[in-house]
């Protein structure tokens, strides 16, 4: 089976040709198997598209995490994609209309340097109800802003926001330990009030124009960065008034720019998407 290499800001995705696999199925064990970084190819996640109208710009997007489970979406993914499609030239105009399990998700090509992509994307409203996070803590809540959220007898204020995936989003004045945020990051994307599972985000507010963000990605665990974990921190710090609607996210690998105007608007980020490498993998 063949397979294409992005990574967006160090969050590397495997792109395969959903026709070319739909004969096996199993889509869970491949991309267990093949995103496994010691006996695998290694990757976070593995995405499947499908080209549904080349002239229109129209394909299908699935992704699941190396895990195994399958995400609702995911901004970095988007970008991979689209960059492979038109590294590809399966499609022909300078946008591509992704259709997603979270919802039809347009991208729009901003110019290539090299192996390096740039894409503008649109992610969707955000969403802020409990019952859209989802988040059950067996009461209803419009929006979930530094809620007090026990783990390990130490409560974390958090600000709870939907992408179409769910993301809970931890300010910090200073990062902690390594050690300490992987712990905190896998109890909060397991707590019961998730029922889903969660992202976490921690973040620092750097100016009103720019955040920093440390990634515990579900299903994945840290990742050097995230599209909708970007959105979803942007969000949450124009939502509390820490930053102005336009955001430079800063990760570890690079930055992305994320605007939002307010409620009842899109999000959208712009940022690279770069190729690594193709290859084969045998699945059986």
């Amino acid at each position: 089976m063949k397979f294409t290499k992005f990574h967006a800001l160090g969050n590397d995705f495997l792109i395969v040709d959903q026709d070319l696999v739909a004969e096996t199925g199993g889509y869970e064990d491949l991309a267990r198997k093949i995103c496994e970084r010691h006996t695998g190819v290694g990757a976070d996640g593995m995405l499947l598209i499908s080209v549904k109208d080349r002239a229109r710009g129209l394909a299908a997007f699935r992704i699941f995490n190396a895990d195994g489970s399958e995400a609702e979406i995911s901004g970095n993914g988007l970008r991979c994609a689209a960059a492979y499609l038109y590294s590809q030239q399966k499609v022909d105009p300078p946008r591509i209309l992704f259709s997603t399990p979270a919802g039809e998700r347009e991208c729009a090509f901003i110019g290539r340097k090299e192996s390096v992509f740039t894409f503008r994307i649109e992610m969707g409203i955000p969403r802020f109800a409990s019952r859209d996070i989802p988040f059950d803590d067996g009461a209803e809540h419009d929006r979930i802003i530094d809620y007090p959220l026990m783990i390990s007898n130490r409560a974390y204020p958090v600000t709870v926001v939907s992408m179409g995936n769910p993301h809970c989003v931890v300010f910090v004045d200073e990062f902690p330990a390594r050690i300490e945020w992987h712990q905190g990051g896998q109890e909060i994307e397991s707590h019961p009030f998730f029922p889903r599972r969660t992202n976490v985000e921690f973040v620092r507010v750097l100016s009103r124009g720019e955040i920093e963000i440390l990634f515990w990605e579900r299903g994945v665990g840290e990742t050097l960065s995230s599209g909708s974990g970007s959105c979803g921190a942007a969000v949450a710090a124009i939502l509390k008034n820490l930053t102005d609607p336009k955001v430079k996210v800063r990760t570890s690998m690079g930055t992305a720019l994320v605007e939002w105007a307010g409620d009842g608007e899109k999000v959208f980020q712009t940022g690279p998407a770069e190729f690594a490498f193709v290859g084969s993998f045998l699945f059986n």
